[in-house]
């Protein structure tokens, strides 16, 4: 027998739906979304969640027929809120109210009401608890397509739902004194002495269990880094970390079939699952607080390599008003060799290399494949175009993949940089053009060599060029000069908002300042420039863009989104949310700790027992102790003075300092 729909009005949930000012518990692949209020209405995006499938839409709290009045809400922690709101009471003679509502919430599908009575008299308070689902996934609610609340049935202690072989199950905790299930209803009476408290616990699950659930009955998924602690000067730079940290930990996932291979999903709501680009990008960038996440991720995607063309999937996605969609299969092909190799120079044991070096051979033969005589890569496939941000990334393969070559006794390592000295010269006379005021690089290249002249922040990626052996980074796309003019471009108030860079110039054609890659600022590319700009001794452009994101960050809790419009910096106005971003997105919280990280300066060469450390001339945040990173497989600590001067503080033993 089919399911029948409960008999209410149709939801009026139409197009995208706004996640801005939403309160997102997350602890991948279980969420919880609400208004600040913290009612579930059952509109829109409201809901418990796991395994992308919506458990319960509808959790709404009345008092004596009555829905309290909110004060406060908001995130406790990435996995749990708190709701605060209050209720005048029948017979009550003053304006104070005599009740406070607390209800704290977890993503994994848990909420405890408690009732306080602050009043002067006993009461006996009617609490009803409204509920429903519809049991839809999660892509069908984004698009405003969710089907009908289902019916209903009475089962021990609470609800349950059936739909397409799922039931969803809600139990109280104590049992409803009654439940109505034609109106979706578990209700008591709770009797409230003065100065009492009453609690309800309430639990969301959905049947057959979806595995890797946090807060449900699986175990938390491990942390897979260091606790890093930044101590003195600038105080927002230790509460970014703190939030950037505890999104990132929200985001864990376990791999399904080896549950020790760890790695993080791209982000919340609409990517709480594996992405391999972003998971291999938050990886690298967290590669100063150890290994262990790197090893993790790079397991879990050798897997899903496949084994005869070399490619990593990837979808595609939006690349802006003057270029076709890309394919982040191709950019996490190109990664998973860089983080292999930067992994190994932060001290990634070498057995786990070894373990994962036939799939970075894969790797370079489908690079070979696909970048053929010319040397440029297509993308997303043979015929597309050749886009510079993944010449850079293919540039850095190319070395990354002649070093483990060569460490390992592997052939090929010279074939590869030869490969990438000819793809640099190549490069710096096909796309850079030439201009009065002192040229910018292209784009793109159409497939028949037309460059595409717009400039945005995707321009960032031509700086970082990597860590390769002796505490250096790899020579990049660009020469000195080159380098100098994209400081420059990056510096100016065409690309830097204030806030952060644009993915488009705010004086190219089709600028939208909500666009995703049309001209909103995407944290993850501005942590590329600052920490690539530092590299290249360009410090003032560097420390500009990393305190125009601190400032940004405060507007948003110091919970950075995966993006943010890229309207210019005023002193009367705060950066604006983008309505459908995630947040917490791994690459933007990955990239808050790159760029606070990117201050050190540090270099390692593990294999070499070496380790080099550059801060800027002057720190822009004061005297500054960094704790709790990693090098070496071990504890690495420094002070890091307003001056520029550095001390290392704690290493690994034997451990030399580099030049």
């Amino acid at each position: 027998m089919s399911p029948q729909p409960v008999n209410r009005p149709p939801r009026q949930d139409r197009g995208p739906q706004p996640v801005h000012d939403a309160v997102m518990c997350v602890a991948a692949p279980a969420l919880a979304v609400s208004p600040e209020h913290g009612q579930l209405n059952g509109g829109g995006l409201d809901g418990f969640y796991q395994g992308g499938r919506r458990v319960l839409a509808r959790c709404e709290v009345r008092i004596a027929g009555t829905l309290p009045v909110p004060v406060q809400g908001g995130l406790v922690t990435a996995g749990r809120a708190r709701f605060t709101s209050v209720a005048r009471v029948p017979g009550d003679t003053t304006p104070d109210p005599a009740l406070t509502v607390e209800r704290l919430r977890t993503a994994g599908g848990t909420e405890r009401i408690t009732v306080h009575n602050t009043g002067s008299r006993a009461l006996r308070i009617p609490f009803e608890v409204a509920l429903a689902t519809d049991l839809a996934e999660l892509a069908a609610i984004a698009a405003g397509s969710a089907g009908p609340d289902l019916q209903p049935s009475v089962c021990d202690a609470g609800l349950l739902w059936s739909s397409e072989g799922l039931r969803a199950r809600v139990t109280a905790v104590p049992a409803p004194e009654s439940a109505l299930a034609s109106a979706g209803l578990l209700c008591w009476e709770l009797a409230l002495p003065a100065g009492a408290s009453r609690t309800i616990e309430l639990r969301a699950t959905l049947e057959p269990a979806v595995a890797g659930v946090n807060g449900g009955s699986a175990p938390a998924v491990p942390v897979p880094w260091s606790a890093p602690e930044i101590r003195g000067g600038d105080g927002r730079a230790e509460t970014l970390l703190r939030a950037a940290l505890d999104d990132l930990r929200a985001l864990l996932l376990r791999d399904p079939e080896h549950p020790l291979d760890v790695h993080v999903a791209a982000g919340a709501p609409w990517r709480l699952g594996p992405a391999p680009a972003d998971a291999l990008w938050a990886a690298r960038m967290l590669l100063p607080l150890g290994t262990r996440l790197a090893a993790g991720t790079l397991r879990a995607f050798a897997r899903r390599q496949d084994p005869e063309t070399g490619g990593l999937p990837g979808p595609l996605r939006h690349a802006g008003p003057h270029l076709p969609p890309t394919c982040s299969g191709v950019e996490a092909g190109l990664l998973f060799v860089t983080l292999l190799a930067e992994a190994r120079r932060w001290g990634l044991p070498e057995r786990d290399t070894e373990q994962l070096l036939p799939t970075v051979e894969r790797s370079l033969w489908w690079l070979r494949s696909v970048a053929g005589e010319g040397g440029y890569v297509p993308d997303p496939a043979p015929g597309g175009p050749l886009r510079c941000d993944v010449q850079a990334h293919a540039h850095r393969a190319m070395l990354h993949g002649a070093d483990l070559l060569q460490a390992h006794g592997r052939p090929g390592a010279e074939e590869w940089r030869e490969r990438a000295e000819a793809l640099r010269r190549r490069f710096r006379e096909d796309f850079w053009l030439d201009d009065p005021a002192g040229g910018s690089p292209a784009a793109a290249l159409t497939p028949d060599g037309r460059p595409v002249p717009h400039l945005g922040s995707a321009a960032a990626h031509l700086l970082d060029t990597g860590l390769v052996g002796g505490c250096e980074f790899a020579p990049g796309l660009l020469d000195k000069v080159q380098t100098e003019q994209l400081a420059r471009l990056l510096a100016a108030p065409e690309l830097d908002s204030g806030w952060g860079l644009r993915t488009l110039s705010a004086k190219a054609p089709g600028y939208n300042p909500f666009g995703h890659r049309g001209g909103a600022v995407r944290v993850h590319e501005t942590a590329v420039a600052v920490a690539g700009l530092a590299a290249a001794g360009h410090e003032r452009e560097a420390v500009a863009l990393l305190l125009g994101v601190l400032d940004a960050a405060g507007a948003f809790g110091h919970r950075l989104p995966e993006m943010y419009a890229g309207e210019q910096r005023e002193d009367s106005r705060r950066p604006a949310p983008h309505p459908t971003a995630s947040r917490p997105a791994a690459v933007a919280a990955a990239g808050a700790v790159h760029m606070l990280l990117a201050l050190a300066g540090i270099r390692p060469d593990a294999p070499e027992r070496m380790v080099a450390v550059h801060p800027p001339a002057a720190s822009p945040l004061g005297d500054l102790d960094l704790a709790g990173l990693r090098v070496a497989e071990e504890p690495f600590a420094l002070r890091i003075g307003a001056s520029g001067t550095a001390v290392i503080v704690e290493a690994a033993p034997g451990l030399q300092l580099g030049a």
